[in-house]
């Protein structure tokens, strides 16, 4: 095992970060996210959900936030429908250095609180 993170974000003040700056989904999420979370009846949970595995997968790699592009990352869901990530650009360059791997990445939230859990291997 490389390293392990896990963040956790309010959905409300994460929800307030979003209307007060309209510009911020396509900043922070991938087309591909927005899309999935488009058909949602609320889609900041799932927001800030894959927010959150942007921050952990920093945490697992050992470095702060701006050491690589929200970009960088992505959760998709393979054919079961469970979470994956996807890395590229500087984050894959970072977890090649570090020898990962492999990725692992557990999503969930409730009314309160966004949480992700990501061990890289």
């Amino acid at each position: 095992m490389i390293g392990i993170g896990v963040d956790a974000i309010e959905i409300e003040r994460f929800r307030r970060s979003l209307q007060r700056t309209p510009t911020m989904r396509e900043r922070l999420f991938t087309a591909d996210e927005l899309e999935y979370v488009a058909a949602k009846v609320d889609p900041v949970p799932s927001l800030a959900v894959r927010f959150a595995a942007r921050e952990a997968v920093m945490k697992a790699l050992g470095v702060g936030l701006g050491a690589f592009g929200f970009h960088d990352v992505s959760v998709t869901r393979i054919d079961s429908g469970a979470p994956s990530l996807r890395v590229s650009a500087r984050a894959a360059e970072l977890a090649r250095d570090a020898g990962v791997t492999r990725w692992h990445v557990s999503l969930t939230h409730s009314d309160l609180l966004a949480i992700a859990y990501v061990i890289a291997e």
